[in-house]
């Protein structure tokens, strides 16, 4: 016999979906519940986490009937389902209701979840999103690798219809800067700007960790910021600009596996003054020919591995421009639900939220799916009541079941 323990919505918040219980008469076998799709996603959040992150930056002061859980449940809906536009997810939402009640949400109008776009601070969704990169460190698989930070930004271009949106000539809209872990492929960090925010201003501000090796383009170009990197003890690849003058202290030897890299110069340099900045370390200037007959120049501080390994290296900055090209043409940061900056932020937060849930959910299950069919399976079964580790194989076969109780005697037919 099914119990469901009944109280107030706002009371069982923090806990919604935990309180179904299962009690079975001696000797009757036991049903076991099973999550939807998305309520197996959605059981990664943390949900006290996510209600002291709402208190401290009081989520639902302004949507007292729409709470900041609602919000991101229905706005992760949106990404994992792909939908559309504003009116699509509020209709597709509101046909699920049977199965709102164990999300821990309710239906949702159109009104509502526009002025809750407008008002509700980003700050709870960017919080979120930072325990969440935490958690998928801890959940994913580390393999003794040294620490890999690739660094770079992404337009996020927008309609003419954002008025309040920079100009960048050559761009409209905003931009995401991101830090991104290839070994363990996820996003570390996230900041959303103006897109007429050099990137160099944001990698200023980051953390920096200790022993870390970072990649990036000639974007990041700062002779303080790569010194302060390299008092930290961290490798730091990047490309410099065609106009960077530098005198050249050694020429190194070449050894097989460098030209069979197709490396064909490496010296240790020091540059000249950068706008009366100096940087007072030695450099690796190594320069090799790509599959397109074009010369490609890597500047690093590591003056120990082998110059096939640094390019090697620096080979996996592409990592974090499939990265952006994944999450453009899955999730959902080409159309916004809404036209203010707020609304906009929200939805590109939601869309890193949701790449790292399907991350943890995809390594918990130990799924051996390529990412695009899973994100596939996913979405055509969000509501179907089936575990993660299963999202590839059919449903299994209902075996009848007698419609009386088995503590009681049958009526047969002579």
């Amino acid at each position: 016999m099914i119990h469901f323990v009944a109280s107030a919505r706002q009371a069982l918040q923090p806990f919604w979906g935990y309180f179904l219980v299962v009690e079975t008469q001696k000797g009757e076998p036991g049903v076991r519940y099973q999550n939807t799709v998305l309520g197996e996603i959605l059981k990664v959040i943390p949900r006290r986490v996510f209600g002291s992150i709402v208190s401290q930056h009081q989520g639902d002061r302004y949507g007292k009937d729409f709470h900041s859980w609602d919000h991101l449940v229905t706005l992760l809906y949106g990404q994992l389902g792909g939908v559309s536009s504003l009116r699509e997810l509020v209709e597709l939402w509101n046909v699920q209701t049977p199965h709102h009640y164990h999300l821990g949400t309710g239906p949702v109008c159109r009104s509502t979840f526009s002025d809750a776009n407008q008002r509700r601070p980003s700050a709870i969704f960017a919080d979120l999103f930072a325990h969440l990169t935490d958690l998928a460190s801890r959940s994913l698989r580390h393999d003794g690798k040294q620490v890999l930070r690739l660094i770079d930004a992404t337009p996020i271009p927008l309609a003419s219809m954002h008025e309040w949106a920079s100009w960048n000539g050559r761009t409209r809209g905003l931009k995401a800067h991101v830090v991104y872990d290839p070994n363990l492929d996820r996003p570390v960090h996230l900041e959303i700007t103006s897109s007429t925010v050099n990137d160099v201003m944001i990698a200023r501000d980051l953390s920096i960790e200790r022993g870390a090796i970072y990649v990036f383009d000639k974007a990041y170009v700062d002779y303080h910021w790569w010194h302060r990197l390299h008092n930290a003890r961290c490798i730091f690849i990047t490309r410099p600009k065609t106009n960077v003058p530098f005198t050249v202290i050694k020429k190194r030897r070449l050894s097989k596996s460098a030209r069979d890299a197709s490396i064909f110069s490496d010296a240790i340099v020091r540059l000249a003054s950068q706008q009366k900045t100096s940087l007072p370390i030695n450099l690796r200037r190594i320069e090799l020919h790509r599959d397109d007959g074009r010369v490609l120049t890597i500047l690093t501080n590591d003056l120990k591995h082998s110059a096939a390994k640094i390019a090697a290296l620096y080979r996996k900055r592409w990592q974090i421009e499939l990265l952006f090209r994944w999450i453009k043409q899955h999730l959902k940061i080409r159309v916004f639900f809404g036209r203010s900056e707020n609304a906009v932020r929200l939805q590109i937060f939601a869309a890193l939220i949701a790449y790292l849930l399907l991350r943890i959910v995809a390594a918990a299950s130990r799924s051996k799916i390529s990412a695009l069919r899973f994100v596939d399976l996913v979405r055509s079964r969000l509501f179907e009541r089936s575990p993660i580790a299963r999202i590839d194989k059919p449903p299994p076969r209902k075996s009848r079941s007698t419609k009386h109780s088995p503590s009681q005697m049958a009526f047969a037919y002579a």
